[in-house]
């Protein structure tokens, strides 16, 4: 929060940068000591595969299967010092949380600005224009390698959720395109890769709090890089109904194939049912 205020107040474009590294290596640490803290105090096996070709000095858009905060600690140790620091898309409102707001504005979190249909409805002229910022706020990627982290389901993945989305998959929750066509549309062409990432957990989904108390044990992470294709950088999600089809489709053939992996690594596991979806 110090350096945060710092880079707030001193508005030298060089000296902003430099409290920007500054904060986000005291991050990376924070990661590794909860790495460190997760890995001893606990004795949590990470079986992680698909590690080998990530590199530091490279831009990734993650997409991954969400079921608890947990994974969120799971991913950051995983990528901790192997990629890029993991970033979010956040809502422009919440640049106004106390206390976290400066924190995410500090750490160069993506901040986007979206207009619901109603507002637009009465203003017509700003169509396209959060997209826009949002295009904007992320040129200052372009300089430094970056990790944006989606998770495509849009929330936790839960049995009641499940049926009330009649989801065609037996382990997820249907796929929401809107957050990683955002991250395309405004990030497309700097993406090196797209890092496909689907966690297992085969002693059944731990809450944050059971983590704590150290009943997480092991945790199944595969990685599989895939590339960027041209035309999903290409296209206009927000207005053009066949491309957004486009990507629909192809989502659901990645979740399909997401789907049936971990049913793979379950019955390798010993696991069955969604216990360790």
């Amino acid at each position: 929060m110090t350096f945060s205020v710092f880079k707030l107040v001193v508005p030298l474009q060089a000296f902003r940068l430099l409290m920007t590294r500054w904060i986000t290596a005291m991050g990376a640490n924070w990661v590794s000591v909860n790495t460190l803290v997760l890995g001893l105090r606990h004795n949590t096996h990470l079986d992680v595969r698909g590690l080998d070709k990530l590199q530091r000095d490279q831009w990734y858009l993650v997409v991954a299967n969400h079921q608890a905060w947990v994974d969120i600690v799971v991913l950051q140790a995983v990528f901790s010092r192997r990629i890029p620091f993991l970033k979010f898309f956040i809502k422009q409102q919440l640049i106004w949380f106390p206390l976290l707001g400066l924190a995410w504005w500090a750490m160069d979190m993506p901040f986007m600005k979206r207009y619901s249909k109603s507002y637009l409805a009465r203003h017509p002229e700003k169509k396209g224009r959060d997209l826009e910022a949002t295009r904007k706020a992320c040129e200052k990627f372009r300089e430094t390698p970056t990790s944006i982290i989606n998770f495509v389901e849009g929330t936790r993945f839960s049995v009641a959720k499940h049926r009330a989305r009649q989801s065609p998959y037996e382990r997820l929750l249907p796929p929401r395109a809107g957050g990683i066509a955002l991250a395309l549309s405004s990030m497309g062409r700097m993406f090196d890769s797209i890092v496909d990432v689907t966690i297992v957990y085969p002693d059944g989904v731990q809450k944050f709090w059971d983590m704590c108390c150290g009943s997480l044990k092991h945790v199944v992470v595969d990685v599989q890089q895939r590339p960027v294709a041209e035309w999903l950088t290409a296209g206009d999600y927000a207005n053009d109904r066949e491309f957004r089809a486009r990507v629909h489709s192809w989502l659901a053939e990645l979740w399909t194939e997401k789907d049936l992996k971990i049913a793979r690594i379950q019955r390798e596991e010993g696991v069955t049912g969604m216990a360790g979806a």
